[in-house]
């Protein structure tokens, strides 16, 4: 439920019906989102996942589970960076360019569905340093939360994995409502691919980062 209320204050939906061809970029628009929302949804989890004020944060997955109070992740690797997260990074990054050019390619052989707009991008180093951190910030968020956290906080709840992804993803493409029926249908895929990954792997930086650079490319795609 924490990602739904960013859906209002994400760039208006207008193009659905009017045809907008790009969103201009606006640096305050991406510090208000991250300040508002970003920022304070990730401070939320990070607190939902250690349990409680005062805990030390840069602790183990593993010595987590065995502390009172806190939730646990078994089977979860060290949650610090390191090489477990290269392989999905290396994976994951081209893998969700090529999906998203995909989709971009697909969407004029149909019409029945409005082609989302063009996201301009920033044109000076004070608008590329907001847009590396916004991006970053959202790929932590939404990695954290539907990955790291669903997957892995449901699973003693659903033991299924089939069920546990699904529900994920379903929840992941909705809060893509924003991008239209092709954000979704994008947004669905990648997150099928990245909750494989995460399982796969157990790294939580490698598809953050993957999902960050993502987000960047689409930036980067805004001023080519």
């Amino acid at each position: 439920m924490l990602f739904f209320p960013g859906i209002l204050i994400r760039p208006s939906t207008d193009w659905l019906v009017q045809g907008i061809q790009a969103i201009p970029f606006s640096i305050y628009r991406e510090l208000g989102h991250m300040l508002t929302y970003t920022l304070p949804s990730l401070a939320l989890l990070l607190y939902l996942i250690y349990g409680g004020e005062g805990r030390q944060t840069n602790i183990h997955l593993d010595a987590a589970a065995e502390l009172p109070g806190k939730k646990s992740f078994s089977g979860l690797k060290d949650i610090a960076p390191g090489k477990q997260d290269i392989v999905p990074f290396v994976i994951g990054f081209p893998v969700l360019v090529i999906t998203g050019l995909f989709i971009a390619f697909m969407i004029p052989l149909f019409t029945a569905a409005a082609a989302p707009p063009r996201i301009e991008g920033p044109y000076n180093f004070i608008g590329w340093l907001i847009v590396i951190l916004a991006c970053l910030g959202t790929g932590y968020l939404e990695e954290i939360y539907f990955r790291y956290y669903l997957l892995s906080r449901l699973e003693k709840a659903v033991p299924r994995t089939a069920v546990r992804v699904i529900f994920s993803t379903a929840l992941f493409a909705l809060c893509h409502m924003h991008d239209g029926l092709w954000g979704v249908l994008n947004a669905a895929i990648a997150g099928l691919f990245l909750s494989a990954l995460f399982l796969k792997f157990r790294s939580l930086h490698g598809i953050a980062l993957a999902h960050a650079g993502y987000n960047m490319f689409v930036y980067f795609m805004g001023v080519v």
